[in-house]
């Protein structure tokens, strides 16, 4: 059985400002079975797209969310009741944050306190990698995802960016075996993988080896397509990425 495929919204987020209900649509009618959300444009509440989701039949597999903690807590609670899904993750955390071991300790302490808060609303908080988790933190030989392994609470799932792991010098597969079975979400992209600046391209047409990949993630429950910048026209990407995915069994769409 294949796991269900997802869009990352932010991949179409400029189409989501000029036409929200218009470019959702587009996505189900693409195949999706789902949407990861972060974020809407101004006038769209989490609670009035969820609503069109639901019309569409696309699950709100992930969300993209402010950790819920401090002057940000009320707002991210609010956006996952409205979005009726448990699953909140942390997209983005600075790479000065990473830039000493202490700072990456810190960044453990806060992601720990944030998932106890989690808990307690029957949420529960994924963390997603970019390239410089696996690059080391200057001269220690201590990589930012050793440090998660070792201290984040084990109730805490990654979401594996399989290209930026490559950007950032591992290949996908072993941080993949690395980071375990707590890898629940895949993030697919594609492109040369050769620099954080690269452009993108449609899952499929880069050097990211899916064929090998996807099936070695037997923990992963939804396969999401992100494409964070392309180098072609982003809704054409999308489609052909999810094309590829389904179409070459990796994946399956609503109808599967």
């Amino acid at each position: 059985m294949t796991q269900p495929i997802a869009l990352q919204l932010y991949s179409v987020r400029e189409q989501l400002v000029r036409d929200f209900e218009g470019t959702i649509r587009r996505v189900a009618d693409i195949g999706f079975a789902g949407v990861e959300t972060a974020g809407f444009p101004a006038g769209v509440s989490p609670a009035a797209a969820k609503a069109l989701f639901d019309e569409l039949g696309l699950t709100v597999c992930a969300a993209h969310a402010p950790l819920p903690l401090g002057e940000s807590a009320a707002e991210a609670l609010e956006r996952m009741a409205a979005l009726g899904c448990d699953r909140l993750v942390c997209a983005w955390m600075a790479p000065a944050e990473y830039a000493t071991v202490g700072a990456a300790l810190r960044v453990c302490d806060r992601l720990n306190r944030a998932a106890a808060v989690c808990a307690q609303h029957g949420l529960r908080l994924g963390v997603h990698n970019h390239w410089f988790e696996f690059q080391p933190i200057g001269d220690t030989g201590i990589w930012p995802y050793q440090i998660w392994l070792e201290n984040l609470d084990p109730r805490i799932f990654f979401e594996l960016d399989a290209y930026w792991a490559r950007v950032g010098g591992i290949e996908p597969s072993e941080a993949l075996r690395r980071l375990g079975p707590r890898v629940e979400l895949l993030h697919v992209k594609d492109g040369p993988a050769d620099s954080t600046q690269s452009a993108m391209t449609a899952v499929g047409t880069g050097v990211m080896d899916y064929k090998a990949l996807i099936p070695e993630a037997t923990a992963v429950a939804w396969l999401i397509v992100e494409l964070d910048h392309c180098a072609t026209d982003m809704l054409a990407a999308v489609d052909q990425s999810y094309r590829y995915l389904a179409g070459g069994g990796l994946g399956h769409g609503r109808a599967a």
